[in-house]
């Protein structure tokens, strides 16, 4: 089972990082990580990573957003965890993601700039 999903981020990874090519490092690109240890996959990040992806390729932002998998974030309680790191601007974690919620932040956050605050754990933790 454990290696079967090993390989499968490998692949996934290898294949996100064949269509961005040399530009992955960008500093214009806008880097969305999806937690995807073992916690991050138990509560269902894995359908979170795919509506992300297939929503940065459909729009055709692949360069100007990348969308990888990570380890452990270390808020496993939080999991799915999304993290959007725009260059210039503070790091933004959204958790106990969803694929609907996930659209609603490629949607309002990487599309239109606007950070999704409900979703984030500052609000999340008050």
């Amino acid at each position: 089972m454990h290696m079967k999903s090993l390989e499968e981020l490998k692949a996934i990874r290898e294949k996100n990082e064949s269509k961005v090519g040399v530009r992955s490092e960008s500093a214009s690109q806008t880097r969305v990580v999806v937690g995807m240890a073992t916690c991050g996959i138990a509560s269902g990040a894995r359908p979170v990573l795919t509506a992300l992806s297939n929503a940065v390729q459909e729009e055709h932002l692949s360069e100007k957003i990348s969308v990888t998998p990570t380890g452990c974030i270390g808020l496993c309680q939080y999991e799915p965890i999304v993290e959007v790191l725009e260059p210039g601007k503070e790091k933004v974690t959204y958790v106990k993601m969803t694929p609907d919620k996930a659209m609603e932040v490629f949607r309002l956050h990487l599309k239109e700039g606007q950070v999704v605050a409900k979703y984030t754990l500052g609000a999340v933790q008050k």
